[in-house]
């Protein structure tokens, strides 16, 4: 049974549970057979996940977005808006915040929670005014030492003829090649789901690190069913072929560090999460600081040059 309609079944049985309360029935016996019914699918689910699984809670709807992680982890955060040059892209959100007293520059690539927000930050699909934005800031941040912080989160940039017409490719690789040569320090978290050049382009980073239930690949399964097979459906096949777990990925050596997620993912016990991740993205800062801007340049091009090579992994 996949994650989703074990979900499902574990609703059907809340709700009988709640009933249960809601009628004053006292039969604690069935109460406690129920709660223990819903614990041992939970726990079953999640002892099995297959990649469809991942990519299933990647989208989670109840998961915390790039903002979410923004307003927990950091303290004063002033946003910034625009890329002086178009408009303003509410799909990315980035500014100035404090990481236990330490001025950072976070970035973020937002979804909406509503069908609503979801419109306004246009599903998490960058234009490339967003990615001007992030250069922007990467710039400012390395004008000021600040280092820099990104979170993806993102089903690739936004493909539009108005988005191509304005450079969507060339504000992508723009990103890569300066984030390549930022003399600071940058740690990439990837929060959700990673795909294509979209999310790529906020993803050079001296620490990458992924959430244990987070996907990362260079285009959704559906993507990449269709190119292969030119059948969408058969997206549950393409998201085996494609190692796109955070596990697969930390095997290969592109992802340096996993944050564990409690059974049920991060939208069942969120503060747990973020109080782990802001204890390991501290520890991980304050590593980097310390290095020489020299030696973090060097480090950072020989881990792209040597990724997914026998000696990265």
């Amino acid at each position: 049974m996949s994650l989703k309609n074990t979900e499902l079944l574990i609703e059907q049985l809340k709700q009988q549970l709640e009933t249960l309360d809601e009628s004053g029935d006292k039969n604690n016996t069935l109460k406690s057979e129920l709660t223990q019914l819903i614990e041992n699918a939970q726990q079953e689910a999640f002892n099995q996940l297959e990649p469809e699984d991942k990519v299933y809670l990647a989208r989670h709807p109840l998961r915390p977005n790039a903002k979410s992680y923004i307003d927990t982890l950091f303290d004063d955060f002033i946003e910034m808006h625009g890329d002086r040059n178009y408009g303003d892209d509410k799909s990315i959100v980035g500014g100035i915040g404090l990481l236990q007293g330490i001025p950072v520059t976070v970035i973020g690539q937002v979804k909406g929670k509503t069908l609503e927000e979801n419109m306004e930050r246009n599903f998490g699909m960058p234009h490339p005014e967003g990615y001007r934005k992030v250069l922007r800031l990467a710039k400012q941040a390395e004008k000021f030492g600040r280092p820099i912080i990104t979170f993806i989160d993102t089903p690739g940039a936004y493909p539009g003829i108005g988005a191509e017409e304005r450079g969507q490719a060339e504000a992508i690789a723009a990103c890569l090649m300066t984030f390549m040569e930022l003399r600071v320090p940058i740690i990439a978290i990837v929060v959700g789901e990673g795909g294509s050049g979209g999310a790529l382009a906020i993803g050079i980073a001296d620490k990458i690190m992924m959430l244990e239930h987070s996907i990362y690949s260079v285009l959704s399964p559906e993507g990449f069913a269709s190119i292969l097979w030119k059948d969408a459906g058969r997206a549950k096949e393409a998201a085996k072929l494609m190692k796109l777990t955070a596990q697969d990925l930390h095997q290969f050596g592109i992802v340096d560090i996993l944050i564990e997620e409690p059974v049920g993912g991060i939208h069942t016990q969120v503060d747990f999460v973020m109080k782990q991740l802001k204890e390991v993205l501290f520890r991980e800062l304050m590593i980097l600081i310390d290095k020489d801007a020299n030696m973090l340049l060097d480090q950072r091009y020989k881990k792209f040059r040597n990724m997914a090579t026998p000696e990265a992994v």
